[in-house]
């Protein structure tokens, strides 16, 4: 079936310059130029992926973003003029899959687009493959009193849920199943995020912080780790290793 990309944007040169774009690759387009709009066409008509931008009359992209993730996982990509951090940290805690700025490459964010289609076509295929018995030892995380459920994408400490992000839970999970194993930025995005990317890598960063955040009120028996000038990794005795 062909792929659904609804935009929501209020600027028709947005609209007209993805369109150009999008198309190309084999991809149907929706618009909407208001969020309120932009909620009905999630709902009705079930998009593959949904590109927002976060200033927009009615109800903002952040706004948006919070509706749609009370009934649907449908990927979701911010855009933005503005590059300041609240920014990208409310997108991201709202639960975005991720987040560009105004103006952006069109092969990039192809390149985006497409490596989280086929995150969600990678992940829906492995829910309803009978034969995946091996990936499903890794949807329960249990470190002392902290629990990680990527099947329901849940999180608690000792009972206390935590609301982690899909994202962040994505990220923490890889690490926490890595542990001791120190990883570039760049590998992160490939690894969690699905793709191959050169540039901006401020979104791994944003994440950490926010899982670094979420996590300060309970006593983790592991480190979350900056390895300056690399990346990042989780320091974890040897008996906690799942």
């Amino acid at each position: 079936m062909q792929t659904t990309i609804l935009i929501c944007d209020d600027d028709p040169i947005v609209h007209e310059s993805l369109r150009l774009y999008l198309t190309k690759e084999g991809m149907r387009l929706r618009s909407a130029f208001n969020g309120e709009d932009g909620l009905n066409i999630v709902k009705k008509e079930k998009p593959d992926l949904v590109l927002a931008d976060v200033m927009m009359p009615q109800m903002t992209g952040l706004e948006l973003c919070r509706e749609i993730r009370k009934f649907s996982q449908v990927p979701i990509m911010m855009l933005t003029a503005r590059g300041e951090e609240i920014d990208r940290i409310l997108g991201l805690e709202l639960g975005a899959d991720d987040y560009i700025v105004k103006p952006f490459s069109p092969r990039e964010l192809i390149a985006r687009i497409k490596a989280v289609l086929r995150r969600t076509e990678n992940h829906n295929q492995t829910e309803t493959d009978s034969d995946a018995t091996d990936s499903k030892k890794n949807k329960l995380i249990n470190i002392g009193s902290l629990h990680l459920d990527l099947d329901r994408y849940t999180a608690d400490y000792a009972g206390t849920p935590i609301e982690f992000t899909k994202k962040e839970l994505d990220l923490l999970s890889f690490l926490c199943l890595h542990p001791n194993e120190t990883f570039t930025r760049e590998k992160l995005l490939e690894k969690v995020w699905g793709y191959e990317f050169g540039g901006q890598t401020r979104t791994v960063d944003t994440h950490i912080k926010q899982i670094r955040r979420k996590l300060s009120e309970f006593k983790v028996l592991f480190n979350l780790m900056t390895v300056h000038g690399i990346g990042y990794r989780i320091d974890m005795d040897k008996e906690l290793q799942q």
